[in-house]
């Protein structure tokens, strides 16, 4: 299926946090591969959450970042601004996403053309995945609807993710399960989230992320790829 595998591994992260230079350097250590979902017109914003009592950053990638922190990965559309697509007009999500993927693919000198939905709750349905289909250049775009499972999905345009990695020990779990499959059929283990959540210290910690990276690389016989690599592969 994927370089002659049955298993693929991925991870996709959402907003472009400034936490992505870290989160970058422990994937490329381990070998393992993403791809990172920006709003172009939000890119070099600065912003910060207090949590616990302690200031989290919110910050943003430079523009002038993107072509060289993200080149060994992925990026991919989050729309311009962050907004619910649900609740645009089809002339507003077309603007959307494709105004983001026209200033991504110049960014990054590469065309862009996968994509994730932004913002929480119903951030999706079926209205916004025809016009994405019909009316854009996206080839795929992942939800936050999590499957906790491995099975292959025949709907690109309303891709669901195996798990958000803030269930964390649910996450481990599912990788000891992946690991361990011997199916002849193909199993994709998709992993999502924030890079900014590594510093709120909760269930995923930057710890507790690098010990899973650690665990789910070098496995000869699963594929590590972005999610272009994965959806494109023959």
């Amino acid at each position: 299926m994927w370089n002659g595998k049955n298993k693929a591994l991925t991870f996709s992260f959402d907003d472009g946090a400034v936490q992505d230079e870290r989160a970058i350097e422990i994937l490329n250590r381990y070998g393992l591969k993403a791809t990172f979902n920006l709003n172009s017109g939000l890119l070099g914003t600065v912003g910060k959450d207090t949590y616990n009592g302690r200031t989290i950053s919110r910050d943003k990638i430079s523009s002038a970042k993107v072509r060289s922190l993200y080149r060994n990965h992925e990026v991919a559309v989050h729309t311009i601004s962050h907004p619910n697509l649900t609740q645009l007009s089809e002339d507003d999500i077309v603007f959307q996403v494709e105004k983001d993927r026209a200033l991504l693919s110049e960014l990054c000198g590469y065309e862009v053309y996968g994509m994730a939905y932004p913002c929480g709750g119903v951030n999706n349905d079926d209205r916004v995945a025809a016009v994405l289909r019909e009316k854009t250049s996206v080839r795929f775009s992942r939800t936050i609807t999590s499957t906790h499972n491995f099975d292959l999905q025949t709907n690109l345009f309303r891709f669901n993710p195996t798990v958000y990695y803030t269930e964390a020990d649910k996450m481990f779990a599912l990788a000891e399960e992946f690991l361990s499959s011997q199916k002849n059929t193909p199993q994709l283990f998709y992993i999502w989230g924030h890079t900014y959540e590594l510093d709120y210290g909760d269930s995923i910690t930057w710890e507790r992320f690098e010990e899973f990276c650690r665990l789910v690389s070098g496995h000869d016989d699963v594929f590590y790829a972005t999610n272009s690599q994965i959806f494109t592969a023959k």
